[in-house]
């Protein structure tokens, strides 16, 4: 992700707490283990043939890297409290009950920041191209997406924040 380019990421509270825990368990556990894990390593001796000691840094270097992209991310945190949008119409953070007009199978999704999705939990990145199509729209509204599985389309059946 190039942080350079993007001022704000929208995400909902509960994303940004995710992020937040994710970053507390990195610094607060997940970083002191590393550091004594490379420490036992290092008292093994010859490092240049030492396993333990590679495979301790390389994952000191992944953790370190999630650390820099989480206080990155949190930083550039614009959280959307969807409780207070006062909209018939769709944004970020609304659920969004479908009807697939094909199947005529109901879903319900709701429209959350790329780090928080979850598609198999109902969870839709606002970048996905469904979100992209429903942002805007109200009640009762069609829905046409094309995906890379071919065209679906869609009613609204229900808006909601909460």
């Amino acid at each position: 992700m190039n942080f350079e380019i993007m001022e704000k990421i929208p995400m909902t509270l509960t994303g940004y707490k995710k992020l937040h825990g994710e970053l507390r368990e990195l610094k607060g556990t997940e970083r002191p283990r590393i550091i004594d894990a490379i420490a036992a390593a290092r008292s093994l001796g010859d490092l240049s043939e030492n396993a333990e000691y590679h495979a301790a840094k390389e994952k000191q270097r992944m953790i370190e890297d999630r650390i820099f992209e989480l206080e990155k991310k949190i930083g550039m945190a614009d959280i959307i409290d969807q409780s207070k949008i006062q909209t018939n119409r769709i944004a970020f953070g609304a659920t969004v009950e479908l009807l697939d007009e094909t199947t005529m199978h109901p879903t319900t999704f709701q429209i959350v920041g790329s780090d928080e999705a979850d598609i198999k939990n109902g969870l839709l990145p606002v970048t996905s191209p469904l979100a992209k199509a429903l942002i805007g729209k109200t009640l009762g509204d069609p829905v046409e997406v094309t995906t890379p599985n071919g065209t679906k389309y869609y009613e609204i059946k229900n808006v909601k924040y909460a």
